[in-house]
């Protein structure tokens, strides 16, 4: 089963590389996305801004025809020649063979009579004068003149163009009315999208075209006025929370203004979908970087539990031939704890077959003596007992636990003895202090007792024979909740250059035959699982000491 730490660590490495990969990720595409909109939107103006310029250029060039194609009627014609009604229906015709531009023609003398016709406002026009029309005078003024969009005596919307020309002392007016249609269409060629509009208006903000959307000829737009602008200019309006792109430019030689309305949503249709695509492409890029991630620390993570498996497994070997090692050494001791009770049994046991061969033994003088002897044999036999249960403890194969309660003073003078007969052996002084006070610790018996047997075997062998190990037991003076046992020799110490390594795997000072390096470096790492610390002083030819501290439970 994973431990938790693991998942912590899986979820530190998937927030990390997420943080790495999408931070940049997401800024890129944010300022893609800005950037394009707003080059497109800059685009988007330039071409709205091109596109009034050419319907203006449209307009510009059909009045500029119209005025020559008057002008140059007038001025190749007398007023008496045009006057023939029935000649200046061959004009008219011929000027329309080449477009349907006007709807009728007319001659008006310089009184404002209205002395030559042709269209379909004959007998409505044919007899009236102008003399008090404002459009009269201006034309009489100015010689050229392009009128608003007015009623007029026929009563219907329209606007003519009027040239002057003299005949003698005598100015006389070609006056035609144009078709609005050909107008209309120019404009209409600019409206754009469901809801585009095209239209003209005059200084007075009055519709001289009829717009699609935004109102009627000769009423006000239902948009913002524009009547006072001049030159070409673009600009983005808020209009009832909608915006909406405007395009206005001035007609030269007209007092008129072409506005060109657009909605952004459906010119910039194509910058929504290409947004769109964007999106969708981050989302799939950042779904693609969040499951690459959970996969490859998921992968990364199982490939550190399945190391870290293997790794308890090989460290479990090292600790178990560790114990095999030192149950070797310990053989000499156990063979001698074994066979002094085994000595006393046979002894007990032959001198009881003597007796037994001579004596009624419940009515025997010695009864008591053989009560004594079975009881020295069963003592022997248990002490037997115990010192194999103990080796067979120490030598099976356990995990740590922390639920067995143990008197530390207690497991320290069962160590001992496994180790006495080594000492007594090379005349070494085992002095013990223990605190008689200290609190029983809830730990793992046998792994503490492997860490103390450690320990004692190295200080036995660092101070060789005629030396002395000092074993002391303690409550921390500063915190009460920690025991600690101190194991003191006085042999030659530890090297300063080496102190730091002793508790490093496969290290040692001593020969290849005599240890594996592993004893310390396994005793460590159980005193870590054990939630103990070992720390080691050591001074030059004064000794060495180690001390253990263990927290109370």
């Amino acid at each position: 089963m994973a431990s938790p730490h693991y998942g912590t660590l899986r979820l530190k490495i998937i927030i990390m590389t997420l943080s790495f990969s999408l931070v940049p990720l997401l800024v890129m595409g944010v300022t893609i996305y800005y950037q394009f909109s707003s080059a497109y939107n800059n685009k988007l103006m330039e071409a709205l801004k091109t596109l009034v310029q050419n319907r203006r250029g449209s307009l510009e060039l059909f009045f500029d025809e119209r005025i020559s194609q008057l002008t140059s009627v007038a001025h190749t014609h007398s007023m008496e020649q045009l006057k023939d009604e029935a000649y200046l229906n061959k004009v008219f015709h011929i000027i329309q063979s080449r477009s349907r531009s006007y709807i009728d023609i007319g001659v008006i003398d310089d009184y404002g009579n209205h002395v030559a016709y042709v269209g379909p406002y004959y007998e409505r026009l044919k007899e009236v004068n102008y003399g008090n029309e404002e459009w009269f005078h201006k034309v009489m003024s100015s010689g050229v003149y392009i009128s608003d969009v007015f009623l007029g005596f026929r009563k219907i919307p329209h606007f003519i163009i009027a040239v002057t020309a003299r005949d003698g002392n005598r100015t006389w007016i070609l006056r035609a009315t144009i078709n609005s249609e050909i107008i209309d269409n120019i404009v209409r060629a600019a409206q754009l999208g469901k809801k585009g509009d095209a239209f003209i208006i005059n200084r007075n903000n009055v519709l001289q075209t009829p717009p699609r959307l935004s109102g009627e000829l000769l009423g006000r737009p239902m948009t913002p006025d524009f009547s006072s602008y001049v030159g070409t200019n673009v600009e983005e309006m808020d209009i009832k929370g909608e915006k909406n792109l405007f395009g206005t430019t001035q007609i030269t030689g007209k007092d008129w203004i072409l506005v060109v309305k657009e909605d952004p949503k459906d010119e910039m249709a194509p910058l929504f979908k290409t947004q769109y695509m964007e999106a969708l492409i981050l989302l799939g890029g950042i779904l693609l970087v969040v499951t690459g991630t959970i996969l490859t620390t998921r992968s990364m993570t199982n490939e550190l539990i399945r190391m870290e498996q293997e790794k308890a497994i090989s460290d479990d070997l090292v600790v178990q031939s560790s114990k095999m090692a030192a149950l070797g050494k310990l053989a000499a001791g156990i063979a001698h704890e074994i066979n002094n009770p085994l000595a006393i049994i046979g002894e007990k046991a032959g001198w009881m077959k003597d007796l037994l061969d001579k004596e009624d033994v419940r009515n025997s003088e010695n009864f008591e003596e053989f009560a004594d002897c079975i009881k020295k044999i069963e003592r022997q036999v248990e002490r037997s007992r115990t010192i194999t249960h103990r080796l067979l403890r120490f030598g099976r194969r356990m995990e740590p636990t922390t639920e067995e309660v143990v008197d530390i003073n207690r497991l320290l003078a069962e160590t001992l003895t496994f180790l006495e007969n080594e000492a007594l052996y090379r005349d070494i002084t085992i002095r013990t202090e223990y605190d008689g006070g200290i609190p029983q610790v809830t730990t793992d018996s046998t792994q503490l007792q492997q860490v103390f047997l450690n320990i004692i075997n190295n200080a036995i062998d660092a101070v060789g024979k005629g030396g002395t190990i000092s074993i002391k037991t303690t409550l921390n003076s500063t915190n009460s909740r920690n025991v600690v046992v101190e194991i003191a020799d006085n042999g030659p110490g530890i090297p300063k250059e080496v102190l730091g390594k002793i508790f490093d795997p496969f290290f040692t000072t001593k020969s290849p035959q005599e240890g594996t390096g592993l004893g310390l470096s396994i005793s460590y790492s159980i005193m870590e699982k054990l939630g103990g610390r070992i720390a080691v002083a050591s001074e030059p030819n004064e000794g060495t000491t180690f001390t253990i501290t263990l927290p109370v439970k």
